[in-house]
């Protein structure tokens, strides 16, 4: 095997899309990679400084959703400009924006599910970012991405996920096996 000393190749990393509200309700996305579950209701994500978070500073509600192969462009966007200084950001995404209905964030309609989320606190915060953690107030999801028995079909939403050793961006979809069950061939 060869060795490559520490890397953030921790793989697949998510497409996060994290949508807040300025201080006088403007949107805001911006696309984070380090994030993820921390248990059943709520999610972590490791945050350098931003927009979102000076946003998260006046209004600790926000909401995630996942990049998509039909929003990629538009997602990586949001990645590599910044909101503090390029006024017309969300304009330039064409990403059609509403309110969250249980949370002060954005949801962008373009993405076939959102988490609607509430910070519960910020680990090892310092003046370049923190690590932080929320609560899932709310799962929202786009109807025509619901399976038979009204269940989120994550295969047929085209998730992306991001590839930190070749900068890339990789789309999901196949289902190859039953989880809590496949396993049982080997009892």
């Amino acid at each position: 095997m060869k060795s490559f000393g520490s890397k953030p190749w921790i793989l697949p990393q998510p497409v996060l899309i994290i949508g807040t509200y300025d201080k006088d309700g403007k949107p805001n996305a911006m696309n984070a990679a380090w994030g993820g579950q921390w248990d059943m209701h709520e999610i972590m994500i490791s945050l350098s400084s931003h927009q979102t978070t000076d946003n998260l500073a006046v209004n600790p509600e926000f909401t995630v959703t996942f990049g998509t192969a039909a929003t990629l462009v538009a997602s990586d966007y949001v990645g590599i400009v910044s909101g503090r200084n390029t006024a017309d950001k969300m304009e330039k995404t064409g990403w059609t924006i509403e309110k969250a209905p249980n949370v002060n964030a954005p949801v962008f309609r373009e993405f076939p599910m959102t988490l609607e989320c509430r910070v519960k606190r910020k680990i090892d915060e310092s003046e370049t970012g923190y690590y932080l953690v929320a609560e899932i107030v709310n799962v929202l999801c786009d109807e025509k991405y619901l399976d038979k028995d009204g269940n989120p079909d994550v295969e047929s939403m085209a998730l992306i996920t991001y590839d930190p050793v070749r900068h890339t961006y990789i789309r999901l979809g196949v289902t190859e096996g039953k989880a809590f069950s496949d396993g049982k061939q080997l009892k």
